[in-house]
């Protein structure tokens, strides 16, 4: 058990993929709930896990919400259902991976975090406002990664629209026709047994579309997740007793121009991540690391 949780502690710090610790901490937080789930709720003290589950989901009565402010992000790492963490894995590694290419692993974290923010806000609102649910308000929970997956998803299709991933029987598809087929999706069934779970996605989309349009006019939502983020990290990480710098008036950066890279997601947006030449991908990986 010692090598397992060795292992998995240091694929987790030494992978630097966002994309690879977000499913970590998934799959961990779904076999701690899922484990001593099984045995409360087989011992007759479902009700402790209840609480547990209670304590983490966001709740749709606004009020409910605003005392559990924490909800808004912890949700978001719940699953109860294996096929519900499976799928939401699945795309999350897919359409995460795209993302993390072309902007950075950061910016994956960035987009998954506003992702559940979107979601949960707007299963909120509509929940309270809408007299269609007025008689579920009070006992309805959210639980998923489900909004921060669709926050992804429609945010790699926002940024290179054209991107083609191959699908099996089917072959290569742009992902600006995979998002807008599950948009529909989700609208469709927003009064149906999971209205609150697809109501977050269409939360969750909006959110990552916002994203990128605003990263791609010069603002990044992501400062503020990263700077909450370096300051928890910073914490738990020693600082080097010493640390050894040098200035050299003559040396010469090679860090692309917001103009150059403007440019470069321009041409992804019309041509692909693949028309890119070597230089181009390059210079993007350098931005992605700022």
């Amino acid at each position: 058990m010692n090598s397992i949780i060795d292992d998995v502690k240091e694929h987790f710090l030494k992978s630097g993929n966002a994309v690879t610790q977000l499913i970590i901490i998934n799959v961990i937080v779904f076999l701690a709930l899922l484990i001593p789930g099984v045995i409360l709720k087989a011992s007759g003290l479902g009700d402790i896990y209840n609480l547990v589950i209670s304590f983490l989901a966001l709740p749709a009565f606004w009020l409910e919400a605003v005392i559990k402010p924490w909800t808004f992000i912890t949700y978001s790492f719940l699953h109860e259902e294996i096929f519900h963490i499976l799928f939401n894995m699945l795309f999350l590694y897919t359409f995460g991976n795209i993302i993390g290419d072309l902007l950075g692993s950061r910016r994956v974290i960035s987009l998954y975090i506003w992702g559940a923010i979107g979601g949960g806000l707007f299963y909120i609102l509509i929940y309270n406002l809408l007299p269609y649910f007025s008689g579920s308000v009070h006992g309805s929970i959210l639980m998923g990664a489900s909004a921060s997956v669709f926050a992804i998803v429609i945010g790699a299709a926002t940024l290179t629209p054209d991107y083609r991933i191959h699908l099996i029987l089917i072959g290569p598809v742009r992902i600006k026709y995979i998002a807008a087929f599950y948009l529909i999706l989700s609208y469709a069934q927003t009064l149906g047994n999971n209205a609150g779970g697809n109501l977050a996605h269409l939360g969750g989309a909006l959110a990552g579309f916002l994203f990128i349009r605003t990263l791609q006019n010069g603002n990044d939502w992501g400062k503020p997740v990263h700077a909450i983020l370096d300051f928890v990290k910073g914490i738990f990480t020693k600082k080097p007793k010493m640390r050894v710098t040098y200035n050299s008036q003559n040396q010469k950066s090679d860090s692309p121009t917001q103009a150059e890279i403007d440019a470069i997601l321009d041409k992804i947006s019309v041509s692909g991540y693949e028309s890119l030449s070597k230089e181009e991908k390059q210079k993007l990986f350098s931005a992605s690391k700022k």
